[in-house]
């Protein structure tokens, strides 16, 4: 990248100097050859105009400039010549394609030839001017030097010569040196990278004080390295957490089975193998929810379809009928989303298990639909409980992995802490959130999922249900997982 920088930005500049030189040694000379230019046809003029009123022998001295000055009848007779003649007396035959005799129309030419005054070459620009006056008509030749432009010329080229391969090398290197001073802390940020491994996560790549873009990726790449810090923390408390609770029914299994082993009553059999296989079961359900969650981790896809939400909920309260605390609804009917339907199901009914743990005589569902932040419809599902509450500080900490608030420390009670977990992550991965919000006098967890226009009701069986609001459907208590609140 350097060296391209560096070539690119050295070929526009060779251009562009290049281009520019001839542009000035072009006006440099069509400057000094209109000076040249003037000069002569001046010189030329002004003696014209004293032979045509036959004062010519009151012509001045040549102005600065011009080189020499003769004045020539129509035969070729020299009536006037400066000092230093082109070709000495005589008529000028310095330039064969001057007209030779003079021609007999008045008028102004200009012309260029070279002169060797001196033994030496130079360019002369010449004007001839053809005046009729009293003994006759007669050319006058007044030529300016041209050895200024010349010396400007090639002094101009010289310098040019000069002068663009400095800049041009100049050019190149500050660009090769600015150049590699930007990249220098890109360099940096990868060496840094390349040295972090996964047991050192706690590195960062150094952050240029420049502002710039460059400091903009350092700091893009730290926030990238705190979220896979992060990460990695939040993976080995998941693992340690996940072997503490296999660990501990595992024991207790592997010590009933022991017991079972040791003791020759048969009598004591049965109770000691259902004691094993509810510790089964609880590894059993442990080990799905584990696998859930990796899942979800994952963000492997799943099929999704528009589904009645008002249906579904109906289902999985109308599954709980007969548990010990009664669940009443109150279902706004023809509430729909996109999403997987066994998510979903495990959504709402984690958030049940969880409520009807706590819960004290009641638990009521209540979904409706309400406009979202960005003013599209979004469905409102609020499962309010009769229990302990959760306490304002615990409101997000209930919905991490694992948690098990001060009133459920006690497994058979509180579960393994993943009910709550699993259904946020499962609501997320819908685009929706699982919140814990004020309620007097119990606990209130607010389910939000995007919900899309209303459309006509599916002809299934259950579309069919969807179309009022329920009012009845009670269960009691029930579930394995809901994180305790």
């Amino acid at each position: 990248m350097r060296a391209r920088a560096t070539v690119g930005a050295s070929v526009v500049v060779a251009a562009a100097l290049t281009a520019a030189s001839f542009a000035l040694i072009g006006l440099l000379e069509t400057n000094l050859l209109r000076n040249a230019e003037n000069d002569a046809r001046q010189q030329a003029e002004s003696v014209a105009a004293l032979a045509a009123t036959g004062n010519l022998g009151r012509v001045r001295p040549l102005a600065p400039g011009v080189e020499f000055l003769q004045v020539v009848a129509a035969d070729g007779t020299v009536l006037f010549s400066s000092p230093r003649p082109l070709d000495g007396p005589g008529p000028v035959r310095a330039a064969p394609d001057l007209l030779t005799p003079a021609p007999q129309r008045p008028g102004l030419r200009l012309h260029t030839w070279k002169d060797r005054p001196f033994g030496r070459e130079q360019r002369v620009r010449v004007a001839q001017v053809v005046v009729d006056t009293p003994d006759g008509i007669v050319t006058v030749y007044a030529g300016a030097s041209l050895r200024v432009a010349d010396a400007a010329d090639d002094t101009t080229t010289a310098a040019l010569a000069i002068g663009v391969p400095l800049l041009l090398a100049t050019v190149a290197l500050v660009t090769w040196r600015v150049t590699g001073r930007a990249l220098r802390p890109v360099e940096e940020i990868r060496a840094e990278v390349a040295a972090i491994s996964d047991r050192d996560l706690h590195r960062r790549v150094p952050v240029p004080a420049t502002r710039d873009e460059v400091a903009r990726l350092a700091q893009t790449m730290n926030t990238t390295l705190d979220r896979l810090e992060a990460s990695g923390i939040r993976q080995r408390r998941f693992i340690a957490d996940a072997s503490h609770e296999l660990r501990s029914p595992i024991t207790v299994l592997r010590t009933q089975l022991e017991v079972a082993m040791a003791v020759r009553d048969p009598d004591l059999w049965p109770e000691l193998i259902g004691g094993a296989l509810q510790d089964v079961e609880r590894l059993q359900h442990l080990a799905a929810d584990l696998l859930l969650l990796a899942r979800i981790d994952a963000a492997q896809p799943v099929p999704t379809v528009p589904l009645d939400l008002t249906g579904l909920v109906r289902d999985v309260v109308a599954a709980r009928a007969g548990d010990r605390v009664r669940v009443g609804t109150s279902l706004t009917g023809g509430v729909r989303v996109t999403g997987n339907e066994l998510w979903l199901t495990r959504i709402v009914t984690n958030l049940l298990d969880n409520a009807q743990r706590f819960a004290q005589e009641r638990v009521d569902v209540v979904l409706s639909t309400a406009a979202g932040a960005d003013g599209m419809p979004v469905a409102v599902l609020e499962i309010v409980d009769d229990g302990p509450g959760i306490p304002p500080a615990e409101r997000e900490r209930v919905f991490e992995r694992f948690t098990r608030l001060d009133d459920a420390r006690s497994r058979d009670q509180g579960g393994a802490g993943l009910g709550l977990a699993i259904a946020r992550d499962l609501a997320a991965h819908h685009g929706g959130s699982v919140t814990a919000e004020p309620h007097p006098g119990g606990a209130r967890l607010v389910v939000r999922l995007p919900s899309p226009p209303p459309a006509p009701p599916p002809t299934g069986r259950r579309g069919a249900r969807a179309g009022g609001r329920g009012t009845d459907a009670t269960a009691e208590q029930g579930g394995t997982d809901g994180t305790p609140e």
